[in-house]
């Protein structure tokens, strides 16, 4: 099979090493792609918002399937026009993909769903936000309406905090606070089946101890030894399946990755969030799990052939994932520094996420550089194996954090 894939970051190095692995796979070409994945694939440096140039490409390459990794192209209907085209695409449509590029709309597929999320108010003026506001008191919660790159959301007790970040933009999803842990969830539907992932759990502020600014994802581990064994199962008949269908019953059936963002809270599961892809960098901690071969099983869904698919296999290995970003990150990130002391170690991936070979050098350029991931018997023994590899690197002024998975991995040992 010749699978091209689409994007350019650690997400994307991720699904490049996993769709590897498959036997199936022949060829696997990806656009831009990264000097990590340069390593592994063909890139090809073209402007991935030009669907016309991705459509020709794949025509030049005799593509089989396409993979779309970020959510920026689904949003812009990239998905529609391969689809067009002739070509099996693992990726929702523009309008299914609003279930991430809109708070609001995916509001009302989960009113229209039945789906347990926190009461809200869709804002579009100082006196409606006010209102909202001071209705849930705090901690407030301010949802920019389009894509922000995971860096849209306020959780604050500041409330002219909270008032300035919706001022920021012409609408905005206020909500009440879901207390509890949060937990990434993923399933892969072909539109009217869905098949759950393993769920896993992310760190989005920037500091140790959950301090400082709200970030794309600072590192992530799976699985969770503390969540409640069912919830996999809830997930998939409370959350996944109502979704998937009540897309189906609009016309608009979510062919691709649907990542539920979940509170576990004393009320049961509630959604914070839907996005439309695979989640970074959830992604990093889940394929290097997964037994199932990813190649095949994205075209099945790509193809609407996951009825009588059978559940994923997962490997017993714990993981996790570690970011090393940029310094000023998430608000000013430096870029353009040499990187040096890359030296994974068996069971252990590096995986690119802002980087370039500058005259052949390694540098950084963004704001998250690198993911190391770290795979062992336990959690306690993949944090060792991710925080050994991210140490001996050197970047001038980046910064990790150094809590990742430690409580979970504490608990774990206690148990």
């Amino acid at each position: 099979m010749k699978v091209l894939l689409i994007g350019s970051g650690g997400r994307e190095h991720a699904l490049a090493v996993a769709l590897n692995a498959d036997p199936v796979l022949e060829e696997l070409h990806v656009a831009p792609g990264n000097s990590g994945i340069a390593a592994i694939a063909l890139c090809h440096a073209i402007d991935t918002d030009d669907n016309a140039a991705v459509i020709a490409l794949a025509e030049s390459l005799g593509i089989e399937l396409v993979v779309i990794g970020p959510e920026k192209p689904l949003v812009q209907g990239l998905a529609d026009d391969l689809r067009k085209a002739g070509f099996p695409v693992f990726g929702p449509s523009q309008v299914a993909a609003q279930i991430e590029g809109s708070k609001d709309f995916a509001k009302k597929v989960m009113s229209d769903a039945g789906v347990p999320t926190a009461h809200s108010f869709t804002c579009t003026s100082r006196e409606e936000i006010e209102h909202a506001l001071d209705a849930f008191g705090a901690p407030y919660v301010v949802k920019h309406d389009g894509l922000a790159a995971g860096k849209g959301v306020v959780v604050t007790s500041d409330r002219d905090e909270a008032l300035a970040h919706a001022l920021l933009s012409p609408r905005v999803v206020i909500e009440e606070f879901l207390d509890g842990p949060e937990v990434s969830l993923f399933g892969i539907s072909d539109g009217k089946n869905i098949l759950a992932m393993q769920p896993a759990q992310d760190f989005k502020r920037a500091f140790d101890g959950d301090l400082g600014p709200n970030t794309g994802g600072m590192g992530a581990y799976s699985p969770l030894p503390w969540a409640p064994d069912e919830i996999m199962e809830e997930t998939l008949e409370q959350v996944l399946k109502p979704t998937i269908a009540e897309m189906a019953a609009r016309g608009t059936p979510f062919v691709g990755l649907l990542y539920a963002g979940l509170a576990l809270t004393n009320n049961g599961i509630r959604v914070i969030e839907f996005n439309a892809r695979f989640g970074d960098p959830e992604t990093q901690v889940l394929l290097p799990r997964l037994k199932t071969p990813l190649a095949s099983l994205l075209l099945k869904a790509a193809t609407r052939d996951l009825k009588d698919h059978p559940p994923l296999e997962w490997s017993a290995d714990s993981a996790v994932t570690v970011v090393l970003a940029s310094e000023g990150y998430p608000t000013s990130p430096v870029v353009g520094e040499p990187i040096m002391g890359i030296n994974p170690v068996d069971g252990t991936y590096v995986f690119h996420a802002g980087t370039t070979l500058d005259n052949g050098i390694l540098k950084s350029a963004g704001g998250r550089v690198l993911a190391v991931t770290g795979l062992g018997s336990d959690l306690t023994d993949a944090r060792d194996k991710a925080y050994r590899v991210i140490s001996g690197i050197t970047l001038h002024g980046s910064h990790y954090r150094s809590d990742i998975a430690l409580n979970a991995s504490i608990a774990e040992k206690g148990n």
